[in-house]
């Protein structure tokens, strides 16, 4: 299954990349599931990071590994790639990219997951769509053009 939502903010990519840091993580985190953050190294290649989702009658750790990260003069952007998932995920795998238009720039969200099992992915979705489509408004406060 795959998500992809485009979110326009006010700032430079570059302006952009600095922000994406364990701050703008919390802020991230929709209201249910909690999520606790056990661990963030960063987002460059190698880093770490682990969550955990109270469900409320279970938790379940989420560990997602850097495994690319790039910038140049046109975006930047990493890859989390999910080593350790909650049961009802058997892959996942997000694409963070923040990439140049004009004076702001564009935050993409490139997600591919796959349920386990594999019809769950259906009911899943619009769960996860939804996820994603909540940190439309917080990149938009986040980084919107300073005055």
């Amino acid at each position: 299954m795959n998500i992809n939502i485009e979110t326009a903010v006010g700032q430079n990519y570059l302006q952009v990349k600095e922000g994406f840091d364990e701050s703008l993580f919390t802020k991230l985190s929709p209201p249910f599931p909690p999520v606790k953050l056990l661990r963030f190294d960063g987002s460059k290649k190698g880093d770490v990071v682990t969550l955990e989702l109270d469900f409320i009658v279970f938790k379940q750790k989420w560990t997602s590994l850097i495994t690319e990260d790039l910038t140049d003069e046109n975006e930047f952007y990493f890859v989390d790639q999910g080593t350790e998932l909650p049961f009802f995920l058997k892959e996942w795998k997000h694409k963070h990219r923040i990439i140049k238009k004009g004076s702001g720039s564009i935050i993409r969200d490139e997600i591919t997951f796959k349920a386990k099992p594999g019809f769950l992915g259906i009911l899943l979705y619009p769960a996860m769509f939804l996820q994603f489509l909540y940190r439309k408004p917080i990149y938009k406060k986040y980084f919107k053009t300073e005055s």
